[in-house]
């Protein structure tokens, strides 16, 4: 087990932390708790590519750890009414698309490696930081104006979730049209 493996299984062991104090609606806690497994997520990523550490175990259980983090915290937020529902939805709604949709595509045309996309980085890293600024703003006590921030994130969600059911799509005509040819 390498070092950006263990990172990423300590980010996965964070996912129950986070919502315990979120639970007990401890937000500095489950503030600091998600910053330290952002942290994780950035670190594990690049020292696997600068060390030349990338595994097959890392390349599915770091995409594993930043969802069951995201939809974790994001339930919560939202049970918590801090996070309105329309956002949560959308968010768990493009990664349900993903998911059945690499499912269909492994049973209709066979193996494929899912590697993301920029945008789908940028997704990400918006999820998170919408969680931080929810976070601040429940620990601190601030009133921030947070509806443009859920728009973007709704936004990006169906935008990057089309994307990959658009690439998939391609992917999967010239699958058969180069078969069909031989």
């Amino acid at each position: 087990m390498n070092l950006p493996n263990l990172l990423t299984l300590l980010r996965l062991f964070l996912v129950p932390v986070i919502f315990y104090a979120l639970a007990k609606e401890l937000f500095v806690v489950a503030l600091l708790i998600f910053f330290v497994a952002a942290i994780t997520d950035a670190l594990d990523g690049w020292i696997a590519r600068r060390y030349r550490l990338q595994t097959r175990l890392g390349a599915v259980l770091d995409p594993l750890a930043d969802k069951l983090l995201v939809v974790t915290t994001v339930i919560t937020l939202t049970w918590l009414q801090r996070i309105p529902l329309w956002v949560t939805v959308a968010i768990i709604s493009r990664d349900l698309l993903i998911v059945g949709g690499s499912l269909l595509y492994l049973l209709l045309i066979g193996k494929f490696s899912i590697r993301p996309t920029p945008l789908s980085k940028w997704n990400t890293a918006l999820q998170f930081v919408v969680i931080v600024l929810v976070l601040l703003s429940a620990a601190c006590h601030w009133r921030v104006p947070l509806l443009p921030v859920f728009a973007l994130v709704f936004l990006m969600a169906i935008v990057s979730g089309g994307q990959y059911v658009w690439v998939w799509s391609r992917k999967a005509i010239a699958q058969e049209g180069g078969s069909s040819e031989s």
